[in-house]
């Protein structure tokens, strides 16, 4: 069965890159826009909006690729902590020279890096030490003097004009980063001042998925996207300033309400007039214009803030969350009367574990099937769903006979008489190799292995916190996982 979709990425493509170039002209065909969000893999997009490309900005970049060329902020706090982007499990400067990467085999143009709040952090001036010995041309921007308060400060040679001048050669220069809070802002409005000294009357402007401005407060996309944000207790709220000016509502998040009045200041002492009149007025997002199904989307966010409530249960349990993000995520899946058996797998792990005495996944199929998995003496309950599931879509019903013992066997043995692992249970990861080695001369393996992508967009739930690695191999295949947050034993340490 196929899954519905709520997004239309074609229409999207045509009314953002409309919108961006309308953008362009209004500033003299120089335009510094921030790009928040993600470029590559934006997961939480398309999974509350269903048929949203995750790679749909790297298309619309394409699209404009003869006009930009894009900036990269990274702050040095954040490569000194060795900050984590959580969906993929990588510090924020390897995520960043990834996507640097992706970007340029596209064919698009990255023309420097900028390493902010620097303060001669080690880590950051190893980072970029790095970067200049594989030729990549790397800034310093340090606190801006008199930020936030001091308009006369910022706007001088002591504040952005204390930080480099980047030059850029294109209309449309692109400022992203890794992750939030990385400085982009500061960037975009440090490039203005310099130019306007220059005589070059570039303008400023911002690109966010969410929230989506013209849709309700209170719809589920928005509400997700609190639930996703509760850690930073981003906030949506209806733009006082926009009402104000025109009388319409609009949607925009508490930190870009707050900072209005000192940009708007930072802006006409730039420029000599008044650039905007609302927060939402810098935004270039035309994401409700796409939505072709509002039921299906409504729904799909509404898992979605389920998952972040489970997510942010386990990450308490783990240490990795506090009270408050919990509590944070709890009401907003209270304020649409939600609760985690609104995800099927979830009462449905949780009945088959008690059934069965084992640990449990269960995983929903497109078709609405539930299959399980239980955590026994061989193969991890996550590796035992995923056959399982392969089973069922490629309609082998119960026929076992996919991975021999003689290929599973052995990697059993390595596991635990060589590697010294204490545990011998094959994890996902393990299954997985065994299949792929199976289908070369198993047609019944082969079949399974095609079938993967039918994986895509499932739901599952763990009666147990997984490990790491088997939660990221689930998303690497697409599964939506979630867990209850109980650990699988007392151990402190596992391997």
């Amino acid at each position: 069965m196929d899954r519905k979709m709520g997004f239309d990425n074609e229409l999207y493509l045509k009314l953002q890159s409309k919108k961006i170039l309308e953008r362009i002209k209004m500033f003299h065909n120089k335009l510094y826009l921030e790009f928040g969000g993600k470029l590559f893999d934006d997961l939480h997009a398309a999974r509350v909006l269903p048929g949203f490309d995750p790679n749909i900005k790297t298309k619309l970049l394409m699209k404009l690729k003869d006009k930009a060329e894009i900036i990269f902020c990274i702050s040095a706090n954040d490569i000194e902590k060795n900050k984590i982007r959580a969906d993929l499990g990588l510090s924020y400067d390897n995520e960043m020279l990834r996507i640097i990467d992706n970007l340029r085999a596209l064919g698009l143009y990255v023309s420097s890096i900028i390493i902010t709040l620097y303060k001669g952090q080690p880590g950051a001036t190893k980072f970029a030490q790095k970067l200049e010995q594989h030729g990549e041309k790397v800034y310093f921007h340090r606190y801006t003097k008199g930020y936030p308060n001091e308009v006369d400060t910022i706007v001088s040679d002591e504040g952005y004009g204390a930080n480099p001048y980047i030059e850029t050669t294109r209309p449309l220069v692109i400022v992203t980063a890794p992750g939030p809070s990385s400085g982009k802002l500061a960037t975009c409005l440090s490039q203005m001042y310099h130019d306007y000294k220059r005589g070059i009357k570039a303008g400023y402007a911002k690109f966010e998925t969410f929230p989506v401005w013209n849709l309700p407060l209170k719809h589920p996309v928005n509400i997700a996207y609190e639930s996703a944000t509760a850690d930073l207790k981003d906030v949506n709220q209806i733009d006082p300033y926009h009402f104000n000016a025109y009388g319409e509502l609009s949607v925009n998040y508490n930190r870009d309400i707050e900072v209005f009045p000192v940009l708007k200041n930072i802006l006409k002492k730039i420029t000599g007039e008044e650039v905007y009149k609302s927060p939402t007025d810098m935004g270039v997002n035309m994401v409700a214009s796409a939505i072709i199904d509002e039921k299906v989307v409504e729904e799909a966010a509404k898992k979605e803030i389920v998952r972040r409530y489970l997510k942010a249960e386990c990450d308490y349990k783990r240490g990795l969350a506090t009270f408050d993000t919990v509590e944070r995520t709890k009401y907003l899946m209270a304020e649409l009367d939600l609760n985690p058996d609104f995800l099927k797998v979830v009462s449905a792990s949780k009945q088959m574990s008690k059934d069965s005495g084992y640990p449990c996944v269960a995983l929903q199929l497109a078709n609405g099937e539930i299959v399980y998995g239980k955590n026994k003496k061989i193969i991890s309950a996550s590796g035992a769903v995923v056959l399982n599931a392969l089973r069922s879509v490629a309609g082998m019903g119960d026929d076992f006979d996919i991975i021999s013992d003689d290929i599973l066997m052995p990697i059993v043995k390595l596991r635990t008489d060589i590697l010294h692992y204490k545990n011998g249970v094959l994890t996902l990861d393990d299954v997985l190799v065994a299949l792929a080695i199976s289908s070369y001369s198993n047609e019944k393996a082969k079949r399974a292995l095609d079938k993967l992508a039918d994986l895509l967009g499932c739901e599952a739930h763990s009666t147990y916190i997984l490990s790491p690695q088997e939660e990221q191999s689930l998303k690497n295949l697409g599964i939506n996982i979630t867990c209850e947050p109980v650990f699988l034993n007392n151990n402190l340490y596992e391997n």
